[in-house]
């Protein structure tokens, strides 16, 4: 077949991957842990911290508006550094800036300045985008069958972050008390911690750095030359089976949709409880279940999708987002239903991020990579900036069955582009990258 990979050239790519790849998964998963730390102390204390500096209660959501801003915003530019210098300095430099929102927080906290608040807030997003461009990291190096796996354990590793994360609230005080600053702002000096430490461990450890390694490897595999600050020219028939880009469109808006369906449903869930007589402590321990469901299976739902296919394991998330959203739109005062619907969101949601994002690797040419990874990431955090932000509008003028309704459509609506994708996807452009 023209534009095919000699046996001998790709048992030899399969074969120089194998060591580097398992050094690489566990640097990022480390990584990621370390980084995660950051993230999750900000988000649990970002709302407080909005409400002590503008006194307005009503303001508090935008902690969480503004992180995923930011991510989105992240997105394409981290992916783009990535394409000329390679995943380590992107992901390095996505740590530093993170640092830099972190500063202006503490800063904003000190002065009680809420438009720099604001703006720290939205920069200290970048770390959301990181973490999610490292699950792409992930796949560079990743024979097929084991890419969804290997992108999951960096998604399983988010876990560590967001469950110790919001326990550093208290111990954050005891050092912002220290330091002279207010309580609230202390806990950013421990992100500030985590995001160094993340970007040194990606800066010295990430070697070699898995995107420009993966491109010398295919270069090496079809006799073309490659230098570290360009993509290898794929093959005539590797051009074929990438010429339509539709699949990869449609694995970006599949990942997109199920986003915004979990952050619309889980962003409301809180006033759900509450208005229905429900505790503060009941929404932590809902949320918490929430959140367990989205990272800590997903190894599983990895190894599903390389032994399954990816595609049945998306659309079996987008099953599972269903049911979610029949409980939450069906459950009324049953807190026991309500708590079941967010377990099921967040296993759905992992089932279709994971192997979405795995599919997406999957169709898109190496050259490409990059660039729609980066366009994933933003299409993904803008979707859930959006209906997240809608979704107390729609919450306040239909309840949570007319919010889980609309989710229930962008249900379909990705069940529908998985079923597309299958349709219109090619053969794998490679099977060495």
């Amino acid at each position: 077949m023209s534009g095919a990979v000699p046996a001998p050239a790709r048992v030899s790519a399969l074969a120089s991957r194998g060591g580097p790849q398992r050094r690489i998964v566990a640097i990022l998963a480390l990584a990621t842990v370390l980084g995660g730390l950051g993230v999750g102390a900000s988000l649990s204390a970002g709302a407080l911290l909005i409400v002590d500096v503008t006194g307005n209660d009503a303001l508090s959501g935008f902690g969480s508006t503004m992180n995923a801003v930011g991510a989105a915003i992240a997105g394409i530019p981290l992916a783009r550094l990535a394409a000329r210098r390679g995943r380590r300095i992107a992901l390095a430099s996505g740590n530093g800036i993170a640092v830099l929102g972190a500063l202006a927080i503490i800063a904003a906290a000190a002065v009680q300045l809420p438009p720099l608040l604001f703006a720290g807030l939205g920069v200290l997003g970048v770390a959301s985008a990181v973490q999610l461009q490292s699950r792409f990291a992930a796949a560079d190096l990743a024979v097929p069958e084991h890419r969804a796996r290997d992108l999951s354990l960096v998604v399983w590793s988010i876990t560590v972050g967001a469950v110790i994360g919001p326990n550093l609230i208290t111990p954050g005080a005891v050092v912002g008390r220290a330091l002279g600053l207010p309580e609230l702002a202390g806990i950013f000096v421990f992100t500030i911690a985590a995001q160094l430490a993340a970007g040194l461990v990606v800066w010295f450890g990430l070697r070699p750095d898995p995107l420009l390694e993966a491109r010398r490897i295919a270069a090496a595999a079809s006799d073309a030359p490659v230098s570290a600050h360009s993509s290898p020219s794929p093959s005539p028939g590797r051009m074929t089976a990438a010429a339509s880009r539709t699949p990869q469109f449609l694995a970006i808006a599949l990942i997109a949709l199920a986003h915004a369906t979990m952050v619309g449903i889980m962003a409301m869930t809180p006033l759900h409880i509450t208005h229905h007589g429900g505790s503060i402590t009941l929404v932590g321990i809902t949320i918490s279940l929430h959140i367990a469901g989205m990272y800590a299976l997903s190894p599983l739902f990895g190894l599903a999708a390389g032994r399954l296919g990816a595609v049945p394991v998306v659309l079996g998330g987008f099953a599972v987002l269903g049911l979610a959203a029949l409980g939450t739109g069906f459950g009324g005062e049953s807190m026991l239903v309500v708590q079941l619907a967010l377990v099921l969101l967040g296993i759905g949601w992992s089932m279709v991020t994971v192997a979405g994002s795995a599919l997406l690797t999957e169709v898109t040419p190496l050259a490409a990579r990059p660039r729609r990874q980066g366009q994933s990431d933003t299409a993904m955090n803008a979707a859930g900036a959006i209906f997240g932000a809608a979704s107390g509008a729609i919450f306040a003028a239909g309840g949570f069955g007319v919010l889980s309704g609309i989710a229930g459509g962008f249900i379909v609506l990705g069940a529908v582009a998985a079923v597309l994708l299958r349709r219109a996807r090619p053969a794998p452009a490679e099977r060495t990258h």
